[in-house]
């Protein structure tokens, strides 16, 4: 590639702006190309991925690290572990996988033994090319996903300390470098010791993915590493800081209007483009103006972008070129947009001090029918895009229109987002709180409180601009219920909660437009129940999971009963299949499935075994025969609920099933799609459900 012509890109979405990928080196990885090409001025940034560097770690005892700091982890003679490959993005769990270190954690108990792992230090390496830091007023390292705390070095000197794992960090390594063999070092320190399903909320304070230290579906597995990508950013004489990224339909035209807002450094003009493949459908030159050079158009000639089943989903590319006096292109932006309209109502007969759960897409009401999304593996940042594409692709297949990325999991890949633009799925998104047990009121600490909008305004600037993006809500199953505190409806009371106001101010702030929602499930009562039923008190609600008897007995009518607005998590359990269970059991027994044996009880609260028992009056006769009761059961059990919310509909907004996919080889769980990521018979039910008239 000339040094006078930029003939092709690759724009990526980096802590909420996205980094323009020019000139890479050969061994570095050829950017992807664009149609257009424009002139580009010697002062233009360049950015680089260091992922298609070559990246070593190894293991120390805690805090050795600290007290030697070696320039190079070959030399370090009390490494524990000494250096193996690591890919980036990566896991430490699967770096040690890989060099036959860890036994695969999926099979039989073997999770137990890969718990050393969290109680080490790690350091990661790789070896900057010199190349590459020769120009530039600066050289910014960008880390998109870092899992969980330590320090980032450069020859062995800390430049910047992280903690957390749900935001983008930088640094600028220009001050650091040397003239050649510039090594850069990540050092993550031990994660916390428990984050897990039960506890305190009040006192989660660690913001890190609480589900890789169990739940009801997972096993215990605290991922270690670099779970995003990391760019290194040769910063010249001018750049395009944040980008924010509003677009909306407006309806009596079926016309387009967005908003765009761009902060500059350096530069004289500043270029926006509307495009349709090749075809500008809008265009706009004006002078950069700094913090804030706004470009608003409305009555764009655009198709309207639709949720699955409904109508077609077309996006359009938003380019932003950053120009000198010369109109040479000097920094670059892209983002991928459609266009919709959303509104939500009173679903039919709701009170009128109720929140609204009818949505409404471009003037059309629409019945929500989805999965509770959770991560897709616990070592998620060995996720690919084709894991995402597997899932996606399904869903889409199976009728579902809406995800709740549940708020006990991670950011999220940026090909979550773009997948579901592309399918029509739209998105419930939680911030990273989740209830516990013991209690389910977040923190309320000044330092907490700052720290979880911070974390909030990251998520915003990452996913905003996404036509897939439906709603913000502040949690999963957060009230407001903490000794001393509680409430006679928890649930509706927790939007006066300090962190649940802030995040609402966060979300007002930074997407104005976009729905809020406290927590899941939200309303004067927040469970499902026999006995809840018929109050006219349930808004949102969550449950049932599992239930005794027959599908016909008190299943049925519990959902007869049905009175809710809309139901954001619901489901009923079933083991998976017999080989699946067979390929992951290791040297335990596949049968019995109860509590005494301990390849099934590691998912302990989806037990249905006994149930099979007292139905049919003696036990399984084989594996495949308990299999086959417990998935036709969960198929009929789900396939009559979401009959029924459908039915009731306008009544009842949508249905939301908890879950989508096992993220572990489950014996038993109340997922739809097995760890395969092929769907279970009550996949396959509720399609035929959702598609029927």
């Amino acid at each position: 590639m000339g040094q006078d012509k930029l003939t092709r890109r690759e724009f990526v979405q980096m802590g909420g702006a996205a980094a323009l990928v020019i000139g890479s080196p050969a061994g570095a990885g050829a950017p992807m190309g664009t149609e257009q090409e424009a002139v580009r001025s010697p002062n233009a940034r360049t950015t680089w991925d260091l992922g298609q560097l070559k990246w070593q770690v190894c293991g120390v005892t805690p805090y050795v690290w600290g007290w030697d700091k070696y320039a190079d982890i070959h030399e370090a003679p009390d490494a524990e572990i000494r250096v193996i490959d690591a890919p980036v993005p990566g896991s430490v769990q699967k770096a040690l996988l890989d060099a036959g270190l860890l036994e695969d954690w999926n099979v039989g108990l073997n999770a137990r033994q890969a718990e050393w792992v969290e109680n080490r230090d790690w350091v990661y390496q790789t070896r900057i090319p010199d190349e590459w830091v020769k120009e530039g007023s600066k050289l910014r390292l960008r880390c998109a996903g870092l899992d969980y705390a330590g320090s980032i070095l450069l020859n062995a000197v800390p430049v910047l300390d992280f903690k957390g794992s749900f935001v983008p960090y930088e640094v600028d390594l220009k001050p650091h470098l040397k003239p050649s063999g510039n090594v850069l070092q990540i050092w993550f320190q031990q994660s916390p010791r428990w984050l897990g399903q039960f506890g305190y909320t009040s006192r989660m304070k660690e913001w890190k993915p609480r589900f890789n230290y169990t739940w009801d579906w997972i096993v215990r597995l605290v991922q270690i590493g670099i779970w995003d990508r990391i760019t290194l950013e040769v910063v010249r004489d001018g750049e395009i800081g944040k980008v924010k990224c509003f677009s909306g339909a407006e309806l009596a035209g079926r016309t387009g209007a967005l908003k765009i807002t761009a902060a500059t450094t350096g530069g004289k003009l500043l270029r926006v483009a509307l495009k349709d493949g090749s075809r500008i459908v809008r265009e706009e030159t004006r002078e950069a103006g700094g913090d804030a050079t706004e470009v608003r158009w409305e009555r764009l000639p655009v198709e309207l972008w639709w949720p699955n089943g409904l109508g077609r989903q077309p996006l359009y590319d938003v380019e932003i070129e950053l120009l000198d006096e010369e109109k040479r292109l000097i920094d670059a932006r892209s983002l991928r947009v459609g266009f919709k309209h959303v509104e939500w109502k009173l679903t039919q007969g709701a009170a009128p001090d109720a929140h609204p759960y009818l949505c409404v897409v471009n003037g059309k009401e629409v019945f929500l029918y989805g999965i509770d999304w959770t991560p897709i593996l616990p070592n998620f940042a060995d996720l690919t895009e084709e894991h995402y594409k597997k899932r996606i692709g399904l869903y889409r297949e199976l009728g579902v229109n809406v995800f709740r990325v549940w708020g006990g999991g991670f950011p999220e890949r940026k090909w979550l987002y773009d997948l579901c633009d592309e399918n029509g799925i739209l998105i419930w998104q939680e911030f990273p709180l989740s209830s516990s047990g013991l209690d389910n009121d977040p923190p309320d600490d000044a330092e907490a409180i700052e720290q979880m909008a911070a974390i909030a305004v990251t998520y915003i600037e990452r996913r905003h601009h996404h036509a897939s993006l439906l709603l913000w809500c502040g949690g999963n199953e957060l009230a407001e219920d903490r000794a001393g505190r509680t409430s006679t409806h928890p649930n509706w009371t927790i939007d006066h909660h300090p962190m649940i106001v802030r995040l609402g101010e966060v979300v007002r702030e930074n997407d104005p437009g976009r729905c809020y929602l406290p927590t899941s499930p939200y309303g004067p009562i927040g469970s499902f129940t026999p006995e809840t039923c018929g109050k006219k008190q349930h808004w949102d609600v969550h449950g049932p999971w599992t239930f005794d008897g027959p599908v016909d007995g008190g299943w049925r009518e519990l959902w007869e009963k049905d009175d809710a607005m809309f139901h954001s998590e619901m489901g009923a359990p079933s083991a998976s299949s017999a080989e699946l269970i067979r390929r992951f059991k290791g040297n335990l027994a596949e049968t019995p499935g109860t509590h005494a044996n301990p390849l099934w009880n590691r998912q302990p609260m989806w037990i249905e075994w006994p149930k099979f028992a007292i139905e049919k009056g003696r036990e399984p006769g084989s594996l495949e025969e308990f299999v086959a009761w417990s998935q036709k059961r969960q198929a009929d059990a789900l396939a009559l609920a979401v009959g029924v919310a459908k039915s009731r509909f306008p009544a009842c907004g949508g249905i939301i099933i908890w879950m989508g996919h096992d993220c572990f080889p489950c014996t038993t769980n109340t997922s739809i799609v097995d760890f395969d990521g092929k769907p279970k018979p009550a996949g396959l039910a509720l399609r035929d459900v959702i598609r029927k008239a």
